[in-house]
């Protein structure tokens, strides 16, 4: 399984917004000029984000967009599988049940569904929150806090 380019976007602009939200709304330029990624990439991600009712947004000069929720309720599996669709790392394993014919006597299944599970352990136990906690013990110093 790989995770594309917009599946990664996706969860650092997620992650921007939990780190900048605030009580105030986040613009896609200032998200972008963070992250240095394509305001025009950001803007067909924050789409489907919206569309999901992960974020809400504002139109105007204060505008911009928030998370929906609190960064406690987001799962990394929770905006990679709107993203990317499903995390299962074989095709036979998107239908439940299985609809492959082989399923039954396939031994080689046995080894999907543990990488299956392995991956929804991961992303499924791990928050917006939890990542911001991690973000604020590896951020960068900044060039004044080096200069004390």
């Amino acid at each position: 399984m790989k995770i594309s380019t917009r599946g990664r976007y996706a969860v650092r602009l997620m992650l921007d917004l939990a780190q900048n939200e605030a009580d105030h709304y986040v613009t896609i330029k200032s998200i972008s000029e963070r992250q240095e990624i394509s305001s025009k990439y950001l803007e067909q991600i924050i789409s489907a984000l919206s569309r999901a009712g992960f974020v809400k947004s504002i139109r105007g000069s204060q505008g911009g967009y928030k998370l929906a929720r609190p960064a406690s309720d987001y799962t990394i599996g929770m905006i990679l599988r709107l993203i990317e669709g499903s995390l299962v790392p074989v095709a036979c394993m998107d239908d439940d049940p299985n609809q492959c014919p082989r399923c039954e006597t396939c031994v080689t299944l046995d080894v999907w569904k543990q990488i299956d599970d392995a991956v929804n352990g991961v992303v499924d136990h791990i928050t917006l929150e939890d990542l911001v906690k991690k973000q604020c013990i590896r951020k960068p110093a900044t060039e004044s806090e080096l200069s004390i």
